[in-house]
């Protein structure tokens, strides 16, 4: 099993920025991407961003150029970025890793942290 431990959420003002970080621990053989999805109240839980172990990115189109993911392989942590956030961006951000092993594929998920920004 791994342990997702998700860090950085809180309460921003409209064009301001957060950093979340999700470092992995544990059972860590065969993470290969790793990511953040968000979900609002009334919501359904949505990609933000995901990060392969060989650095290709892929994103949202409501965040383009405004989120950046990065990963730190060696600790096994992804980071999100996120800059001129705005009021549609409050939601809680929740972490997920992909683990491949042979033809399994496993997802897991972090417990979440609240985002909020006030306009």
């Amino acid at each position: 099993q791994v342990q997702l431990v998700e860090s950085g959420g809180g309460s921003v003002q409209a064009g301001g920025s957060l950093r979340l970080s999700c470092a992995a621990s544990g059972n860590i053989f065969g993470i290969n991407a790793m990511g953040w999805y968000r979900q609002a109240p009334g919501k359904e839980r949505e990609l933000v961003a995901t990060i392969t172990s060989g650095g290709n990115t892929n994103y949202a189109d409501s965040v383009k150029g405004r989120f950046t993911i990065t990963r730190d392989n060696a600790k096994n942590t992804v980071y999100l970025q996120m800059n001129s956030l705005e009021a549609e961006a409050t939601a809680v951000y929740y972490c997920q890793v992909l683990k491949i092993i042979g033809s399994m594929r496993n997802y897991q998920w972090g417990q979440g942290t609240q985002v909020t920004v006030s306009s």
